[in-house]
């Protein structure tokens, strides 16, 4: 495949940058969305002690998988997050139904809540106060968490806090969510020039890479599909996030590098290489470092670019959320140098 022109000059062209500047505050503005969640469901917590254990979970809508990728290993009932519509058949009034719907839900969500409640299910449900969701959900068993700002990441961390007052999930600090986020926006605002600035340094080696995707934590995987999703619209190229198994045939099957090739040769449109790029959240399993040992040797063997991205400050799901804001700020610098308008996050 072959590459669109890409200019690297465009990272910190001032006319350029206004276009992606919708975009840019949107990210920007993460760990501020984060803190808004949190402070409008304090009140919510206080009204949540006490409440008995269910047989089980379900999650649906918005960053469900996030909940499940957090809560599988440490919830002491069963967890499912279901795709709808509706809910699975087994789910009654012995059962938790945690609805994530930052913007209102689509049908599908609201068919799961029009379920919960026809079957006296407990329900937590995370949506806009004033929507017509929130209306359906009413009800005696139903816990209403008043989404404020449409962001699923902040709604998704600020459920999580609710899931561990009642001992379904571990401890999540918004505020450490929220501090990382601040974080990398500090560190990839559109003002740190190319030197300085990882995810425009990044956004170099996507232009002219397929990319592989891989992280080892189920967290780290998590945010590397999301991030694929962003490269996708940004580039209208291929990008592939999957476990280890799966990526190792597409990295043997690359071409090796041809060390005799002249670079100047086909200079106007470059073909494509696959490239692997390693989110490292600082799991260290010895499946992950076997993993990550495999993966590194096929690529090196094809002479394939490799680039890992590492955040391993503050708790899990404040490592997830840095990797995959700094995967996004990559993709609309991507964008940017590709000449793309990117649409707000």
């Amino acid at each position: 495949m072959s590459s669109e022109p890409f200019d690297d000059a465009l990272l910190d062209d001032e006319e350029a940058l206004a276009h992606a500047d919708p975009a840019l505050r949107g990210l920007a503005e993460a760990g501020a969305r984060v803190r808004r969640e949190a402070e409008a469901a304090k009140g919510v917590e206080q009204g949540l002690v006490g409440h008995g254990r269910p047989r089980a979970v379900v999650a649906v809508g918005a960053d469900a998988r996030l909940l499940r990728a957090v809560l599988e290993p440490w919830c002491p009932v069963p967890f499912v997050a279901w795709p709808g519509p509706g809910l699975p058949g087994w789910v009654g009034a012995l059962d938790l139904v945690v609805v994530l719907a930052p913007t209102g839900g689509d049908a599908e969500t609201a068919s799961a809540v029009h379920d919960a409640v026809r079957r006296g299910t407990t329900v937590f449900l995370a949506c806009p106060g004033e929507s017509p969701l929130a209306e359906a959900g009413q009800g005696r068993d139903t816990t209403l968490v008043p989404a404020q700002t449409g962001d699923p990441l902040a709604l998704a961390v600020v459920v999580l806090q609710l899931l561990h007052v009642v001992e379904l999930g571990p401890e999540v600090s918004a505020e450490s969510v929220a501090m990382a986020l601040d974080d990398v926006a500090s560190r990839c605002s559109p003002y740190a020039d190319l030197a300085a600035n990882p995810a425009k340094d990044l956004a170099l080696v996507l232009a002219e890479a397929l990319p592989l995707i891989w992280g080892g934590s189920v967290l780290a995987a998590r945010a590397g599909r999301r991030v694929v999703e962003t490269l996708r619209g940004a580039s209208n190229r291929p990008a592939l996030a999957a476990d280890a198994d799966h990526l190792m045939p597409v990295l043997e099957g690359a071409a090796p590098r041809d060390v005799f090739a002249d670079p100047f040769a086909d200079s106007e449109a470059p073909t494509l290489r696959p490239a692997l790029f390693i989110l490292d959240d600082g799991a260290q399993q010895p499946t992950i470092r076997e993993a990550r040992g495999r993966l590194l040797a096929a690529a090196e063997s094809r002479g394939l670019h490799v680039r890992t991205l590492t955040w391993n400050e503050g708790p899990e799901v404040a490592r997830y959320a840095a990797l995959q804001s700094l995967g996004t700020y990559a993709a609309i610098y991507l964008a940017v140098g590709l000449g793309r308008y990117f649409p707000p996050t």
